[in-house]
């Protein structure tokens, strides 16, 4: 074999395993530098400044489509409150209280940031569909069966994830967002 042919195969498998690493470091989910909280997790540089390169490119991979911090902080959960993975052939009552920020929404996402297909055509409980009492407490419910009230139908899909999106959120929030009160997701039962 040629020396040129040598460095010939020596290229193409350098880019084809560079390129094959890239892929899995980007698609490797939004796991540098989360901060958890209960079920939910959020990084600390989404749509800051200081965001590497890396984070940038999982950011927009996942659709998260973020703003900068000061303006909305995303909390991810894949799990409920017991550590086990959200199923959308079980039901779920997520609560909660008075979230330190101006608005906010949790959305139901199959896989990689793709909306659940169902009949109800819901994919989102935005703070104005929930009913609140006197100490500001809230809740709504996750299941693949219609519900009353406040419901997020999960399509019975084998995994889901929940964002939620906290608008302008209070300064402490941005700065400690292990110490912000989210809500609870506790699962009721399984199909």
């Amino acid at each position: 074999m040629k020396a040129w042919q040598r460095y010939a195969i020596f290229m193409v498998l350098g880019l084809v395993g560079g390129t094959a690493f890239a892929v899995q470091q980007v698609r490797g989910g939004l796991s540098d530098g989360v901060v958890p909280n209960g079920p939910w997790e959020t990084g600390k540089s989404f749509g800051t400044l200081d965001a590497s390169a890396l984070t940038r490119a999982k950011v927009a991979l996942s659709g998260l489509l973020a703003l900068p911090a000061k303006e909305a902080m995303y909390f991810t959960a894949t799990r409920d409150s017991d550590g086990r993975k959200l199923d959308g052939r079980c039901s779920y009552d997520v609560r909660g209280g008075t979230l330190d920020g101006r608005w906010w929404s949790i959305t139901l996402y199959e896989g990689e940031g793709w909306l659940v297909k169902n009949a109800a055509n819901r994919w989102s409980i935005p703070a104005s569909a929930v009913s609140t009492d006197a100490q500001g407490r809230w809740y709504f419910t996750v299941s693949p069966d219609a519900q009353s009230g406040s419901w997020l139908p999960t399509g019975s899909v084998d995994a889901f994830d929940l964002t939620l999106r906290l608008y302008h959120p209070a300064a402490d929030i941005i700065k400690n967002p292990e110490k912000a009160q989210l809500p609870i997701i506790d699962r009721k039962g399984c199909a």
